[in-house]
């Protein structure tokens, strides 16, 4: 069995003019939004084997925080340009390449592309993935490449504790 943790980015701030789209910052509720959150799933789920992040600027810092709050090394965060995409296309090219050694992974990555994925591989249908949402996937599957239709098994995002 292998489980995935979609993450969408915090929060991200639009007042620097100027400043390309992958470089946008986090807006200070985005970084508590996702201390928040990570410190609240890191008591809630097993650490994730891998952690994968779009090079977006407010999806690395969004991962960053999550690796400091479940302990994750950061030298081991994976680090995917790719992923830097608003279709499902590279997400899904992203996760059948995982490594199967890997039982869980969590994804770092943005709108459009992780809500056509969720609700492609996963069994409930999201209206929409909020900044900072997880979503949790359980596949049968023992292969990554190999995952079809999974089983929704978490849907936390940060309005739901306020």
């Amino acid at each position: 069995m292998k489980t995935l943790y979609i993450v969408r980015h915090a929060k991200s701030s639009w007042k620097y003019e100027g400043v390309d789209d992958i470089d946008r910052p986090l807006k200070e509720r985005g970084i508590k939004d996702a201390h928040f959150l990570s410190k609240h799933l890191s008591k809630k789920i097993k650490r994730p084997d891998v952690f994968v992040s779009s090079s977006a600027n407010r999806a690395l810092h969004t991962a960053v925080i999550f690796c400091e709050n479940f302990k994750y090394p950061l030298s081991n965060l994976k680090i995917k340009r790719q992923l830097y995409s608003f279709s499902d296309g590279y997400l899904v090219k992203t996760v059948k390449a995982l490594d199967d050694s890997f039982h869980s992974a969590i994804i770092f990555s943005h709108d459009h592309g992780i809500n056509s994925f969720v609700n492609k591989f996963g069994d409930k249908p999201i209206a929409h993935v909020s900044t900072c949402g997880v979503i949790g996937i359980q596949f049968e599957e023992k292969h990554w490449k190999n995952i079809k239709k999974g089983s929704t098994a978490l849907v936390e995002f940060p309005k739901n504790h306020r």
